[in-house]
C-alpha cells in the first residue's frame, strides 16, 4: 500500500545574494520554519523531509520538527542543479513508495496548511490531473508585452495592442511557492509542472520572490498584512 504523501523542501546552503538565506530570521524565526510548520499542520503528510548540503540547515530543519535522513550529495548541491534533480534523489533514496509529493520551497511564507489541504483536494478531485502548482496572475496582460529592437520599442503581439484589458486571455506564472504532483508521474516527465497540471492560483499579495534584501523586506511587510487581516 502506497503511503500518501511525501513533502520535500529542499534548502541548498550556498546562498549567494542572501547569506544563509534559507536559515536568515524573517520576523523572529528562522525562514524555513514556515514552510515546515504549513506542511506538518496540513496533517496530509507521512514524512516531512528537508533536503540541505548543510548541517547547519539540518539543525534548524529538525528543530521545528522535519526529517533530515541524509546529506544532499555534491552532485545536487551545485549551481546546476535543478529542483527536479533534488526530487528524484530524494525518492530514490527514501524506501517508501509515496502516491503524491509535495514540494515547498524554503522561503514560502505565505504557504499555510489550508492551502496544503486545498491543493491535495483539487488534485484528487481532477481525475485527470496529474499534478498542481501555485501560480499568479500577470498583473498587466502580456500581449501588451514590449520588447526593444534596434534600440527602440517594439510590441510583441500588435494585433492585440489596441485591444481592452477585458477582452484578453489572462495568462498565470509560476508563483514558485509550492507544487503536488503523482509521484511516478513526475518521475517519468522529469518536471514539477506536469503536462497535465491544474492551477492553484494566489491572491497577488500572497507570493513574493526573495531573492534580495529588498525583496525581503517587501515580503515581511507583506506577511505582516496577512496576519493582521
Amino acid at each position: 500500500m502506497k503511503n500518501k504523501l511525501l513533502t520535500i523542501i529542499p534548502a541548498r546552503g550556498g546562498s549567494k545574494r542572501i547569506p544563509k538565506k534559507n536559515i536568515k530570521m524573517f520576523l523572529g524565526t528562522e525562514i524555513i520554519g514556515y514552510p515546515i510548520r504549513a506542511a506538518l499542520q496540513a496533517g496530509l503528510s507521512h514524512d516531512v523531509i528537508v533536503s540541505t548540503d548543510s548541517e547547519e540547515i539540518g539543525r534548524v530543519a529538525l528543530k521545528f520538527g522535519a526529517s533530515v535522513p541524509f546529506v544532499r550529495s555534491e552532485k545536487n548541491s551545485d549551481d546546476f542543479a535543478t529542483t527536479f534533480d533534488v526530487i528524484q534523489e530524494v525518492l530514490d533514496k527514501v524506501n517508501k513508495d509515496y502516491e503524491f509529493v509535495c514540494c515547498i520551497y524554503p522561503t514560502s511564507v505565505f504557504v499555510t496548511a489550508e492551502m496544503i489541504q486545498q491543493a491535495l483536494r483539487a488534485l484528487k478531485d481532477d481525475e485527470n490531473a496529474t499534478s498542481i502548482a501555485s501560480v499568479l496572475q500577470y498583473s498587466h496582460p502580456i500581449q501588451r508585452s514590449l520588447s526593444v529592437k534596434s534600440s527602440y520599442l517594439k510590441s510583441n503581439h500588435p494585433e492585440c495592442y489596441n485591444s481592452r484589458s477585458q477582452d484578453l486571455e489572462i495568462n498565470y506564472h509560476d508563483a514558485g511557492q509550492f507544487y503536488i504532483f503523482k509521484a511516478e508521474t513526475v518521475l517519468e516527465e522529469k518536471r514539477l509542472i506536469t503536462k497535465n497540471c491544474i492551477p492553484f492560483v494566489l491572491d497577488a499579495n500572497k507570493g513574493q520572490d526573495i531573492d534580495t534584501l529588498e525583496d525581503w523586506q517587501i515580503a515581511e511587510i507583506m506577511y505582516k498584512h496577512m496576519v493582521d487581516e
